[in-house]
Order: C-alpha cells, then sequence, then structure tokens
C-alpha cells in the first residue's frame, strides 16, 4: 500500500487528477465558513447549541457544519441529490425521458441538463423558505425585503456552485464528485467531534467506559463495512471451445462477480436527502402542527428508524434495477456463447439473474439498514448524540464506501500502467500475446 502510495508521483495522469480534487475540495471546505450576510451568528450557534441531538444535527451533518455557520453553501448537494432521485424515478415512467436515456451519452447531456434546471428551481424555493424561517427564529439582523433576496441569491448560487464541484470532481478528479463533497464534509467533523467527545469524558458528563464503547463500536462498524463491501457472489459462466485469431481456445469457466451490496451508498445518501428534504422548511415553522410531525422523524424514534428503513429498501431495489439490466447481460451472454450451467441461455438466464438480484438486494438492504440504524441508536443511547451523527453507520458507512470506490479507481491506473509497461516490454523484445490452448496467455516469438 505505501509503495502504491509512493508510486502515485510516478504516474502524471493519476497525479494531476488526485491534486485537482483536492485543491476543489480545499475551496469548498473554504466555502463553508463564509457566512451569508444579513445572519445573527451567535444567535444561531445558540440555537444549535440548545437544539443537539435534533434534525438540525442531521442536515448539518450533510451540510459539512455549513448550516451551523449559515454559510453560502448552506444548502449544499442536497437539492442536487433530491431532484436527481426525482429524474431517476420519472425516467421509467416518462417516454420521453426513456427514450433520452437509450440515445446513449447525447440523451444522458440532456438529462443532466434537466437535472440541473431542477436544481436550481429546488434551491431557490428551499432557500425562500429557509430565509422565512430565520426572519421567524429572530436570526435576521435585518430582516424584510432586501435579506430575503439576498440569502435566495447566496445560497443558490452556493448549491448551482457546489453542483459544478462535483461535476468537475468526477469529470477531471478521482471518484464521484458528489459523494466526494459528502465525505470531505463528514471527515472534516470527525476530529472536532472526536475532541469534544474526550472533553465529555473529561468533564464527567459521559463515563469513561462510555467513551471506551463508542471507539470500539465505531471500529467495528468500520470492519463489519470493508468485510461486507468486499464480499462478492461469484456466478460461474461457461464459454465453449472458440477461434481467436488462428488459436483454437479450449472450453473455460469465467466468473461472474455481483457484491452483496450493489446499491452502495446511494440508498442512505438518497433516504437522508428525501427526509432532510421537507424537514429543512419544518424545522424553521413556528406552526406548532408542523412541529408536532417533525417530533416523530428524530433521531431514536420508532417512526424515524421505520421510515428511514422504508426508504434504504426502496433505494436500494430502485438503483440496482437501474445499474443492472438482466435481460442486457442474458443476451450478451448468449451472443458470445457463455451460459450458466444448469440454466438454458435467454430468457431463463434473465429470469435465474432476477431471482438471484431480488435476493443479493434484500440482503443488501438488510445490511445496509443495520448499519445505519444500529450503531447510532447506540451511541445515542450512550448520551452522545453528537458522535452518533458523525461516527453513525449512516456516516462511516458513507466514508467507507467512498473510500474504497476511490481506492479501486487508483487501482485501475496502476493495473493500466502495468499493462503498458508489460506491452512496451514485449514490443521492444519484438514479441506478441497470443492465447495457447488452455486459454491462457503466453509470449512466443513470431
Amino acid at each position: 500500500m505505501i509503495g502504491q502510495l509512493a508510486a502515485v508521483g510516478k504516474i502524471p495522469e493519476l497525479k494531476k487528477r488526485i491534486l485537482f480534487t483536492l485543491l476543489l475540495l480545499a475551496v469548498y471546505r473554504l466555502g463553508v465558513h463564509v457566512s451569508t450576510p444579513g445572519i445573527d451568528i451567535e444567535a444561531l450557534q445558540k440555537m444549535f447549541e440548545a437544539q443537539k441531538g435534533t434534525l438540525l444535527g442531521l442536515i448539518n451533518l450533510f451540510s459539512g457544519g455549513a448550516l451551523e455557520q449559515f454559510s453560502v453553501l448552506t444548502l449544499g448537494i442536497t437539492p442536487y441529490i433530491s431532484v436527481s432521485i426525482i429524474m431517476q424515478v420519472l425516467t421509467p415512467v416518462i417516454p420521453t425521458l426513456q427514450q433520452l436515456k437509450k440515445e446513449g451519452e447525447a440523451g444522458r447531456k440532456i438529462i443532466t441538463r434537466y437535472t440541473r434546471i431542477g436544481t436550481i428551481l429546488l434551491a431557490l424555493l428551499q432557500s425562500y423558505f429557509i430565509a422565512r424561517g430565520l426572519e421567524n427564529q429572530g436570526l435576521v439582523l435585518h430582516p424584510g425585503l432586501t435579506f430575503q433576496i439576498t440569502a435566495v441569491i447566496t445560497l443558490t448560487t452556493g448549491t448551482a456552485f457546489m453542483m459544478w464541484v462535483g461535476e468537475q470532481i468526477t469529470e477531471k478528479g478521482i471518484g464521484d464528485g458528489i459523494s466526494m463533497l459528502i465525505f470531505a464534509g463528514i471527515v472534516a467533523r470527525m476530529p472536532e467531534v472526536l475532541l469534544s467527545t474526550i472533553e465529555l469524558a473529561r468533564s464527567g458528563e459521559i463515563q469513561p467506559m462510555s467513551v471506551l464503547l463508542l471507539f470500539t463500536g465505531a471500529i467495528l462498524t468500520v470492519i463489519a463495512i470493508v468485510y461486507v463491501e468486499r464480499s462478492f457472489r461469484k456466478v460461474p459462466v461457461q464459454y465453449p471451445k472458440r477461434m481467436v485469431g488462428k488459436a483454437m481456445t479450449q472450453a473455460q469457466t469465467q466468473y461472474m462477480p455481483l457484491k452483496i451490496n450493489m446499491s452502495g451508498v446511494i440508498p442512505p445518501i438518497f433516504a437522508s436527502a428525501l427526509i432532510v428534504l421537507p424537514l429543512t422548511f419544518a424545522s424553521f415553522s413556528q406552526n406548532p402542527k408542523i412541529r408536532e410531525l417533525t417530533a416523530y422523524l428524530q433521531h431514536g424514534t420508532w417512526t424515524y428508524s421505520a421510515v428511514f428503513a422504508v426508504l434504504i429498501a426502496l433505494f436500494s431495489f430502485f438503483y440496482v434495477a437501474v445499474i443492472f439490466n438482466p435481460e442486457e447481460v442474458a443476451d450478451n451472454l448468449k451472443k458470445n456463447g457463455g451460459f450458466i450451467p444448469s440454466v438454458r441461455p435467454g430468457k431463463p438466464t434473465a429470469d435465474y439473474f432476477y431471482s438471484l438480484l431480488n435476493r443479493l438486494t434484500l440482503w443488501g438492504a438488510l445490511y445496509i439498514t443495520l448499519i445505519c440504524l444500529v450503531p447510532e441508536a447506540i451511541y445515542m443511547a450512550l448520551g452522545a448524540p453528537q458522535f452518533a451523527y458523525v461516527f453513525g453507520g449512516t456516516a462511516i458507512l458513507i466514508v467507507v464506501g467512498v473510500t474504497l470506490d476511490t481506492a479501486s479507481q487508483i487501482q485501475t491506473y496502476f493495473v493500466q500502467r502495468n499493462y503498458d509497461a508489460f506491452m512496451k516490454k514485449a514490443e521492444a523484445g519484438d514479441t506478441a500475446p497470443m492465447f495457447n490452448g488452455g486459454g491462457k496467455s503466453r509470449l512466443i516469438r513470431r
């Protein structure tokens, strides 16, 4: 691992992408500390201090601490995620969007444009209600139309900027841009929460044994996530004898790896965003009925756990259906002469994949639900709500999942580099890669 980190500098493109990503993440973190004009920051922070462990903590987590400062990036990337959810749900049911999806890259660009427009519209709506809510809470220095217009423009611009940063990281950096922004926001808050937890132990508000249980639980959660995320179901695929160039390959068996958690970190991110979206308005409302409704979705309540678990299950099945098409895979296997032992090619193979995916997704959804809810409930019971938000299952799953995906992408560059070096050596030695009868590659002289 250390050797690979040292070798990053030897791959110019990879080095450039990593530096570009770090630079944009640094700019994002700087923006978190730029406050929106007209806000009474001291009064806002006192409100946060009085409402520790409430819904505001979850909103603040996904904004990377921007809500506590009420920075220009307060809305974060949540509007973009919410609109992305809506677009993915509408695509299968709206013929126009479905046709655009089939058009490949050109259609994807048009859908992305619609998503951007929807993000701006949603951000405008959210920022207006938040501005009105802040005025009702008495957190604005000079209430009025001027503040409302300033807040709406500022917050919407911040969301547009984060959306642009995420797209730039995805295109020119390393990893998925949106996930990297959420990842950076969570990681940036970890040192602060660790120090505050230790301080609580010193002051006697939390027992030292409880702190030990908190850290042990976080470590065990990481181990469990890494173990499951690296687990695969190997589907055997047999290929008959066939001609490759002038050589005949023997029949061989390959394996198609299907992850147990194929949806990755998408379900908890989408579920959290869907819960946060309506409650962002409710948290600043003075209406007692809305406040009462919000109380049912606070962390630790059975209603929150039930809603969150249902959303995770729905998004798990939905996202797996989006990224994996059993009929398409079955057709590709049939065209290439491959087949699954004891399963007929064509529709029976597609039905086999449907059945297998349903079982894997069910276990994957159950795993995500347990990881997201159980550690958080334990940390809440130990009296550490801030620790539960930053080191709870949802946050740790996102951090570990993004880390593993990014590491895999970096590993791809190393594999490509080794392959290029191998081919250069082969050309220098006047050799050519050929396939022998056993299907394994070897070098023979021309």
